[in-house]
């Protein structure tokens, strides 16, 4: 393990030679820097485990460097360092998330005992998440009405989940609604959005556009496979961002993360369109015509991501790419225990894939299961369940193993998953499938308002399978229901997580890379 390193930023960091001497005797790292834009230089180039910031400083403050600080790195712990004993400027410091709170002047035994302790006020905390949250609430807004693009709905999206997951510190439930609804604001707008754009980017008639599931191994993984550096990517199977978000404290305490990045899913946003798209780096009705014999039809028997390792090898080949490649998917506990007994067998390989299914297990057990529903009542509920299952996982004890090595880890999914409200009938045969959030057949009856429907399949590069085949797609909170029955299916499915249709929390994928400290 490297050595902790602290970054301090003090306008008289001259007169703290003593301070800093002291503390590389005791084996700490440091940069020591003048002013706030500094440390905000310096944090874009290297890691830090700790930062210490004067609150008076010329140019930017410790306040507003604490501000900007938090916005890219929330998880980082910070110090801060005051001359003045106002109460208001404590309680400002503490409500954003510090570690620690000291007046000068300050002893070296001061810091040292600080470096040792993390020091949380949840009822500050959640005040200033309030505040922080009503005060962009505005401008979150009035950028809603704007015309984005595809990099700002990402940064949207990670916006509207900061603020979720600071939230839960707050009793506010006021505060709690006001989020909720506009985040249904946008994604009604998302989806207008991808559904404009979504033809083009898969033609490429723009220049400005994102990586998809298909061009994900082209565009993020195949530049940072190095020889000299093993690579595991880890594809937990419908993990959406904001549970990232939930477990990336428990994996900081032994990676450091150098790219949090969002990419998009393709329709339907399901493990047989999108995950068999990323590893086959094709889209799913060039996958048919290509490799026939990988590629189960949704009216076939069979599991429809089997030959996802297959798919991979060839995508590989074509690439040029000879690199020792292994490849392990876990599908219960057994299996997870099973590999990480056996994870020193994988350190002989170049790069190393990972495809872990608990998450998908659990969204369908809420759903199957009435005692994980009520464990799991809510996406904060839901972010629990999943953080208690992953600190006592295999995966968790893997990832903690791969700390001690020299290895880079990419953490991704192939799509996420939304908390479904609001039923819409749909009429089709016995032969359509069974997905809520999206019907593929023929002779399928909707309302066309309320859906995004695909009347050629085969011009979005999916399969047509007879000359009236269609998707159509449920968007945000919505769910397909039958009018047969429907008081009861609507009423059995409504406030179940599922996927397949277009949102924010399904579309937009996290791709992690992270670096041992």
């Amino acid at each position: 393990m490297s050595k902790i390193r602290i970054l301090w930023a003090d306008d008289e960091i001259d007169r703290l030679k003593p301070h800093i001497i002291y503390l590389e005797e005791k084996g700490y790292a440091l940069d020591a820097v003048n002013s706030g834009d500094e440390a905000l230089d310096l944090l874009g180039q290297h890691h830090y485990d700790i930062v210490f910031l004067d609150e008076q400083m010329p140019g930017l403050s410790g306040i507003e460097t604490l501000e900007r600080l938090k916005t890219d790195f929330p998880n980082l712990p910070v110090v801060m360092i005051t001359k003045s004993e106002e109460e208001s400027i404590m309680e400002d410091a503490i409500g954003s998330n510090i570690a620690d709170y000291l007046i000068k002047p300050v002893k070296p035994s001061q810091i040292l005992l600080s470096l040792k302790r993390n020091l949380e006020n949840r009822k500050l905390a959640g005040e200033k998440a309030t505040m922080n949250y009503q005060q962009q609430f505005r401008e979150l807004s009035m950028q809603l009405m704007d015309h984005l693009s595809h990099e700002d709905w990402t940064d949207i999206y990670k916006k509207l989940v900061r603020f979720e997951v600071n939230l839960e510190q707050s009793d506010d439930e006021g505060i709690l609604e006001v989020l909720n609804m506009q985040k249904n604001e946008a994604n009604s707008a998302f989806c207008k959005f991808y559904e404009s754009n979504y033809k083009d980017w898969l033609y490429g008639n723009v220049d400005d556009k994102p990586t998809l599931s298909h061009t994900l191994f082209k565009d993020k993984i195949f530049p940072d496979l190095n020889p000299s550096n093993k690579t595991f990517l880890l594809l937990i199977d419908n993990l959406r961002y904001d549970q990232w978000k939930a477990i990336q404290p428990m994996i900081e305490q032994f990676f450091r993360v150098d790219k949090d990045e969002l990419y998009y899913s393709i329709m339907p946003t399901t493990t047989q369109y999108a995950r068999n798209a990323i590893f086959s780096g094709m889209m799913p009705n060039d996958i048919r015509k290509r490799f026939r014999q990988y590629w189960v039809d949704e009216h076939e028997e069979g599991t429809k991501n089997k030959f996802e390792h297959e798919l991979l090898e060839e995508q590989l080949k074509r690439y040029g790419k000879s690199t020792k490649t292994s490849y392990n998917k876990v599908l219960n506990l057994d299996a997870g225990k099973k590999l990480f007994e056996n994870i020193s067998n994988l350190m002989d390989n170049d790069f190393n894939i990972i495809v872990y299914n608990f998450v998908d297990m659990l969204s369908h057990a809420r759903t199957e299961m009435e005692i994980i529903r009520e464990l799991a009542d809510d996406e904060r509920a839901y972010r629990s369940l999943m953080q208690s299952w992953f600190e006592h996982s295999s995966l968790f004890d893997i990832i903690k193993y791969l700390a001690d090595k020299d290895v880079k880890l990419m953490i991704t999914t192939d799509h996420g998953s939304i908390k479904v409200t609001d039923p819409i009938k749909i009429v089709g045969d016995r032969n359509v499938n069974t997905n809520l959030r999206y019907k593929f057949g023929k002779s399928l009856a909707y309302n066309k308002k309320q859906v995004f429907e695909i009347t050629d399949p085969e011009a979005y590069f999916l399969p047509k399978l007879n000359v009236s085949t269609s998707f159509v797609f449920a968007r945000s909170g919505d769910f397909f229901a039958y009018p047969n029955n429907y008081n009861y299916y609507a009423k059995y499915y409504r406030n179940t997580f599922q996927h397949g249709g277009i949102s924010l929390e399904e579309a937009l994928i996290p791709f992690i890379t992270l670096s041992p400290k």
